[in-house]
C-alpha cells in the first residue's frame, strides 16, 4: 500500500503551508499598521499584534500537523490518537476556510484547500484501523471454529 508517499507528501504540504499563512498574516497586518486601521474603536496596535499573533499560532499548529503525518510516515505505524485528533482539527478548519475562501478568493484557494483535506482524510484512512497479526502456532478463535457437524 502506497500509504508512506501519501503520509510523507501530507507532510510537506502542511510545511509548506505553515509559513505562507504566517506570510499572509504578516500582509494583512503590515495593512492594518499602514492605515492604522481598527474595529469598532479597537486599538490598530493589538490589531497589528493581534494579526501576527495569528499568524504566528496558525503557523506553529500547520508546523504540528504536519509532524503527525511524518512521523507516521517514519514510523509506518498509525498516529496516536492525539495525532488523530489534531489531523482531523486540521482537516475540519481547511474544510471551513475552504467553503469561505470560494467565496472572497475563489475557486483555486478552494480546490487547493479541498487538496490538503483529501491528503489529510488519505492519510488518517490509509493508516486506519488494522487487525493485529494471528500469532504462530495459535489455533483457530472462537469466532473461525468450524461448525458442528449436523446429527
Amino acid at each position: 500500500m502506497a500509504r508512506r508517499p501519501i503520509a510523507l507528501v501530507t507532510a510537506v504540504v502542511l510545511f509548506l503551508e505553515a509559513p505562507g499563512i504566517v506570510a499572509l498574516n504578516a500582509v494583512m497586518a503590515r495593512f492594518v499598521k499602514g492605515q492604522s486601521m481598527s474595529l469598532d474603536g479597537l486599538d490598530p496596535d493589538v490589531m497589528y499584534t493581534g494579526t501576527w499573533a495569528l499568524g504566528i499560532g496558525s503557523g506553529v499548529l500547520l508546523l504540528l500537523c504536519g509532524l503527525v503525518p511524518l512521523i507516521a510516515a517514519i514510523r509506518d505505524r498509525r498516529p496516536g490518537r492525539p495525532g488523530r485528533a489534531l489531523l482531523i482539527g486540521c482537516a475540519v478548519v481547511h474544510g471551513v476556510l475552504g467553503a469561505v475562501a470560494v467565496g472572497l478568493l475563489g475557486w483555486a484557494a478552494f480546490v487547493f484547500l479541498m487538496l490538503v483535506v483529501g491528503l489529510i482524510v488519505l492519510t488518517l484512512v490509509a493508516y486506519g484501523e488494522t487487525e493485529p497479526a494471528p500469532e504462530p502456532g495459535a489455533g483457530p478463535g472462537p469466532e473461525t471454529e468450524a461448525a458442528p457437524a449436523p446429527a
